[in-house]
């Protein structure tokens, strides 16, 4: 399993833009194959940084997902409402509770 965390800013006026395509896209990601988990989370004071939360079933599943049409559809209508580049990491837990 990998997860995935996905750092996102976008200009102020199009965050609506954005919950509104999120919440449209939520359960096709979550349902795609290789997809075991996805949270979105927001900067508590910033109003306009989210985040991605995601666990895959292997770096392979990931790739897949990116090669969908669903990520490319999903991808070009978020990117077009950056403030920022976005930043992307793959990260596994350094200390489990």
């Amino acid at each position: 399993m990998i997860n995935r965390l996905v750092k996102m800013e976008f200009v102020p006026e199009q965050v609506n833009t954005f919950r509104e395509l999120f919440t449209r896209q939520q359960q096709l990601i979550r349902h795609f194959p290789g997809c075991l988990h996805l949270e979105l989370w927001e900067h508590e004071t910033s109003g306009n940084i989210f985040f991605t939360f995601s666990q895959w079933e292997s770096e392979t599943a990931l790739e897949t997902y990116r090669a969908s049409d669903l990520f490319k559809e999903t991808w070009a209508a978020t990117k077009v409402l950056f403030n920022a580049k976005p930043d992307a990491w793959t990260v596994k837990a350094a200390v489990s509770l």
